[in-house]
This record gives C-alpha cells, structure tokens and sequence, in this order.
C-alpha cells in the first residue's frame, strides 16, 4: 500500500526485503557513505548513487571517449559511453533474473569504466608506461579514484560520497577479505560480456573481419548456426547483428542458469555469507569460459592489433606521451583545480589524472596546441 501517493524510501526498502533474495544486497543495509548525509525521502540509497555518477562529468565525457576504434571514426561506433549503458543493462537483465539488487548492479557497471583513459586501451598502456614508477595507472582504480576524489560537484566532501557496496563494486583487482556482492560480481562479468559480443559488432561494421575469419571461432560460430536454423534466409547486413544478439542471449542464460546452480550449491543465507565463499558465485560455466578464453585471443589477434586500428592507436599515444611531457615541463597549463592538487598528490599523479579525464577530442585538441600543428 503506498501511502501519500508516493512511494517512501522506506516503503521501497520494505519491498526488496520482501521481493530479493536473503542474500541480495539491500540498500536500507547498506555500510554507508565515508561522509554522513541524511537519507532521501524517496530514493534509495543505491538509487541515489546511479544518480549520482549518471550527472557527474566524468560520465558525460565517456561520450568521446574511444572503446576500440577512435572516436569520430563512425557514428555507429560504440564509445566508453554506450559501452557503459550496456553494460549496464545487461547487469539488471542478470539481477533481476537471480533477485538480486538491480540498482547496485547497475550503478556498479555505470562507472566501471569513469576512470578509463582516452583513446582505449592503448591510451591506457602508454599511460601506464608514463606512471611506472610513479605508482603505476590502472583504469578500475582510476575509477574509484574519481568518484571519491575527482568530481567535485559537492561542497561538504571530495569525490560523489557514493556507497560502500558501490564502491567496493570497482575494486576489482584489491579486495584480500573475501569476494564482493553478488551485484558487484555480474557488473564484472556483464563488462566482459559486452566488450566481446560488441567488439565483434564493431569491427564486422568497421569491415576488418571478414566471414572466413569468423568462422574460425566456435562463438561465433554456435550462434550463426542457432540464427541460420530460425532465419534461413537471412543475408548481411541484418545476419551478423541476429548473430550478436545471439551471442549476447547465450551469454547471458548461461551465465544465469550456471550462477543459479552455484548459489543454491553454496547456500549462502545473507551477504556475509557471499562475501565468505571461496570461490565466486557468478560465473561462466565451463563449457562457455573455455569458448570465452578463445574468443578473447580470436579478438587480441584479428582486432586490437589489426592495422587499421593499431596504427591509429599509435599515433595516438604518441600525441598523449607528448601532451604528458609537457604538463611535467609546465603544470601551470593544467588549470587552477588540478594546479592545487599537486603538493598532495605530487606532480606525476596530478598529471596522470588530468589526462586520464581528458576526451579524445580534448587531448588532440592539447596536442595540437602544444606542438602547433593547427587543426
């Protein structure tokens, strides 16, 4: 019964402790914000975190920032952005479908990826390159680096004060006690799911992988049998778009049948009993991580690598390596808010931060400014 004409945050709390799983992550029991703040009449608290990253600048900069091909280099292109969103709608698919916490996962998977540098992967490894030893950079730590430090929306803390589940949710390389929620689990595997299924899309449409190639690789191959079989005949340029939702289904049945069956194996009662377990409950089964593992070595050869985007790629990072050097050589070029961070956080840190938030667009624009190479 909703009272007032309008749910109440505590109504919506009393709804997922009927309506989840007891070892669903509900948000009325959540460990918190590192900064107090009163709760919201209406919004869960989880809830507020989607908000939250969904308005923070650094997500509304994922929209220019490259996935796989250069931003700008196609319309249909997937971007960090679009990759975030589907991820993101992939994370609620699995959780409703485990009655798990929906708002969690996918405010998890809306900033996995707020700390990924521009141009890629690629831009990621040469800056990396650039803070060897200067504490190294990792995109899921740059992650929570922004969301508790970086933005700077509110004037009582740093960061955007989300909750500790979110949080915990983009410390994929640094928990030593245990595994994190089960939410936090499919944000991880909903990432992987998303760039293997939707770098196939892209680089069929970017034309660097032709039919003979793809069928030397069994995922591929499994779904075009499963769409020949429905659609007999189905020709390009709609086959190989049937054949991604194909892969993405099977990706996700498989993943929720198999992580069905492991939690009902370990019988976990609440989410202290997720976090004990020895091994994590979401996951693949074997059969599929197998084609998995293949799958993502048919894409390190045939895709990331291939000319057509490594070369691009390259002359990239060289623009961002000059762009680094040069803000070393003259930090006043970083701005008054960055400028201030520099005495606590040193000079290369502060550097590595700036860059890392920058767009793709934004960056060649630096480097073009810096070399004075014009437009």
């Amino acid at each position: 019964m909703v009272k007032n004409g309008w749910k109440t945050r505590e109504e919506m709390e009393a709804t997922e402790r009927a309506t989840l799983a007891p070892f669903a992550q509900k948000s009325g029991d959540s460990r918190g914000r590192k900064y107090p703040e009163p709760s919201h009449g209406y919004r869960t608290e989880f809830q507020r975190d989607r908000a939250r990253i969904i308005h923070s600048r650094a997500f509304r900069r994922l929209e220019y920032k490259t996935q796989v091909f250069l931003n700008g280099t196609g319309d249909h292109l997937r971007t960090r952005l679009t990759h975030s969103i589907e991820v993101a709608s992939i994370s609620r698919t699995i959780a409703r479908a485990l009655a798990l916490n929906e708002d969690l996962a996918e405010a998890i998977a809306l900033a996995h990826d707020l700390g990924h540098t521009p141009f890629g992967h690629s831009g990621e490894e040469i800056l990396s390159k650039c803070m060897r030893d200067h504490g190294g950079f990792e995109h899921n730590r740059q992650s929570l680096r922004v969301v508790e430090l970086l933005e700077n929306a509110y004037p009582d803390f740093p960061g955007l004060n989300l909750t500790f589940e979110v949080r915990e949710g983009l410390k994929k390389y640094e928990r030593k006690d245990g595994f994190p929620s089960l939410e936090a689990q499919i944000a991880d595997l909903a990432d992987e799911i998303t760039y293997y299924s939707h770098d196939l899309d892209d680089a069929v449409d970017f034309e660097i992988l032709n039919a003979a190639q793809l069928e030397e690789n069994e995922v591929w191959k499994r779904s075009q049998r499963d769409v020949l079989a429905r659609y007999s005949d189905a020709h390009e340029p709609e086959l190989h778009k049937l054949i991604i939702r194909n892969i993405i289904d099977v990706q996700v049945q498989d993943v929720v049948a198999t992580s069905a069956a492991s939690i009902a194996k370990a019988n976990p009662k609440n989410i202290d009993d997720v976090r004990k377990q020895s091994a994590k409950l979401i996951h693949y089964s074997d059969d599929l991580r197998n084609a998995n593992t293949a799958l993502r070595k048919f894409l390190y050869a045939n895709v990331y690598y291939h000319p057509r985007v490594a070369e691009v790629n390259q002359r990239a990072c060289e623009m961002l390596k000059k762009v680094f050097e040069c803000y070393l050589a003259d930090p006043g070029q970083l701005g008054e808010v960055a400028t201030k961070r520099i005495e606590q956080e040193g000079l290369h840190r502060t550097v590595c931060d700036y860059i890392a938030g920058m767009t793709d667009r934004y960056l060649i624009e630096e480097y073009a400014r810096i070399s004075g190479s014009g437009k």
